[in-house]
């Protein structure tokens, strides 16, 4: 059984939706039992997250953390995964940027923090045109289209 915490941060609150878009991502994975945290923040909060831990002084839409570097290793059967950030205004700025809804802008978010601490990233091209059509596929099956 998977857990996971989403932290709002009273930022938004319509994101129910989440729970099927990360379920979705984690069957696609075939990821059990493992742990992890979602937490919506400020663009203060990001930029300062952002500088701290990446040396880049700006304003991000996601970044994870992922706390696991072998899939192998459990703690008491559990894969501790880590956690993930989530910009709430500049996820609604890209809502708009992009012209899609903010459920596909925020969704899209998540299952890309999500993949990232699963070990996917995007580097390079073709590790990017990997994750960006399994992040399609996912939203794709969950009917959260752009």
């Amino acid at each position: 059984m998977n857990s996971y915490e989403i932290n709002d941060n009273e930022l938004f609150k319509d994101y129910d939706y989440l729970n099927g878009v990360i379920e979705a991502t984690l069957k696609h994975e075939k990821v059990e039992n493992a742990l992890f945290s979602i937490i919506f923040v400020s663009e203060e909060e990001i930029k300062k997250i952002n500088r701290e831990c990446r040396n880049i002084d700006k304003v991000t839409d996601v970044i994870s953390f992922a706390f696991e570097d072998n899939e192998e290793i459990l703690y008491n059967n559990i894969r501790v995964l880590g956690d993930i950030y989530i910009c709430i205004p500049r996820m609604l700025e890209q809502a708009i940027e992009y012209g899609h809804s903010e459920k596909r802008e925020l969704s899209f978010l998540t299952v890309h923090g999500l993949l990232h601490l699963l070990g996917y990233d995007h580097m390079e091209k073709a590790d990017e045109e990997k994750m960006f059509a399994l992040q399609e596929l996912i939203l794709d099956g969950e009917n959260i289209k752009r």
